[in-house]
């Protein structure tokens, strides 16, 4: 049992509201493509998606020392992988529903959006996702300056 699926399981067990499952598959995609001199920092599951009523779409989001990471084992063959890099993150977006969450996180070409999460999740998350970032961006030249 890899160190994705063990932070992905404690996740899931302090916020059981969370809809995910097949967790781990999609860590094991995670730890296909993690680097061998990256961290992981921060895992948290939801579904890949903008629809609360669409729960088959699980995910696997993984905050490493470089990247946010994003991967979903599909059922019958392949996956789906892609990483945000500190330069490509733009802005995050947290929306707290009746009964679930989102977290919307916006990059320079797409928005990463994660629904069903449990509403107490929200605030662990975006804290997460909010210090990484900051933290990161500080080694980024700012694009005004630039022009």
């Amino acid at each position: 049992m890899g160190i994705v699926y063990r932070k992905a399981l404690r996740f899931k067990n302090k916020y059981p509201g969370t809809v995910a499952w097949r967790i781990k598959s999609h860590a094991r995609v995670i730890e296909q493509h993690l680097n061998p001199d990256e961290e992981v920092k921060y895992v948290f599951v939801g579904q890949r998606n903008n629809q609360f009523y669409d729960i088959v779409t699980t995910g696997i989001f993984v905050i490493t020392n470089k990247r946010i990471m994003v991967a979903s084992k599909r059922v019958l063959f392949g996956y789906l992988f892609f990483s945000i890099t500190p330069d490509m993150f733009n802005d995050l977006t947290v929306v707290s529903g009746l009964v679930w969450g989102q977290i919307v996180i916006d990059t320079i070409k797409e928005q990463v959006y994660v629904s069903n999460l449990s509403k107490r999740s929200l605030d662990e998350i975006e804290t997460m996702i909010t210090e990484y970032m900051m933290e990161e961006k500080k080694k980024y030249p700012e694009r005004d300056n630039e022009k």
